[in-house]
């Protein structure tokens, strides 16, 4: 069943909605808890991180279906913790203070990037890693997972900053509440057509792969791959059009504390 392209691509949208949503409750029960509540959610979290890295490593050496599946969620465990460490405020960027309203251009980008300087750096050295673990070996599913959140991420980054229609901060945790500064509600810039297109292509591609594969192993990975750049490209669409997708995950959320202020979905 497993082996089915469509089995593998809903399996990669239940496991994007999950762990999201997994992430989310524990930032949330975090929010609620004591000073040092993020700090111990993430070190708690270290054994699925190497979970992560010893299962990329494992899956690497044979492209069957069952390595497919283990390098696909393998990186998603790595991914996954990086996401945590930046939401509960470990690991994000030497400045900590919002943006002052009379800060423009080229001054603005750089505090932005300052405040998220640490996780950039951390994505590309994991990305790296991934490369160094799957690069020459037959199975690079999880390379090529990496790859498309890398990519999304970046662009979505820099679209909030230049900005968009749409930005939903209702999920921002409380030592990330400076970063609204930094985003910019208005029209579409330049960034979001180039971002949705390549994103779009990549898509495309994956999808064009998935019908000429010849094997179980690739038309599974090229399933999970092409559902995941899909949704990566509907994440960008949800900055533009007027979905109310926060709904996906605020029924399995406890309700925010009082110190982050009311719920805003822009």
């Amino acid at each position: 069943m497993m082996s089915s392209p469509w089995i593998a691509a809903l399996f990669a949208i239940f496991a994007w909605w999950f762990f999201t949503g997994l992430i989310l409750l524990v930032v949330r029960k975090s929010d609620a808890g004591d000073a040092v509540a993020h700090g111990r959610s993430v070190v708690l979290t270290v054994p699925l991180l190497a979970l992560g890295c010893a299962g990329l490593f494992v899956s690497a050496t044979t492209p069957s279906l069952q390595n497919v599946y283990i390098a696909f969620l393998s990186t998603l465990l790595i991914w996954g913790w990086i996401e945590l460490a930046f939401l509960a405020g470990v690991i994000t960027g030497p400045e900590r203070r919002p943006c002052p309203a009379t800060l423009t251009g080229f001054a603005r980008f750089v505090r932005a990037f300052n405040t998220l300087a640490y996780h950039e750096i951390l994505l590309l050295c994991a990305f790296v890693a991934v490369a160094i673990i799957t690069i020459g070996s037959e199975n690079l599913v999880g390379l090529w997972t990496f790859a498309i959140l890398f990519g999304a991420r970046i662009s979505a980054k820099l679209n909030l900053f230049f900005g968009v229609p749409r930005i939903n901060t209702e999920f921002v945790p409380i030592p990330l509440q400076h970063l609204k500064s930094y985003f910019r509600q208005g029209s579409v810039t330049a960034a979001f057509p180039i971002g949705i297109t390549l994103l779009s292509c990549v898509t495309g591609g994956f999808a064009i792969a998935l019908f000429a594969a010849d094997t179980v192993p690739s038309t599974a990975g090229l399933a999970l791959l092409t559902a995941l750049a899909a949704l990566a490209t509907l994440e960008h669409w949800l900055m533009v059009v007027p979905l109310p997708d926060a709904k996906l995950w605020r029924w399995m959320l406890p309700a925010p504390t009082s110190t982050t202020g009311k719920s805003n979905e822009l």
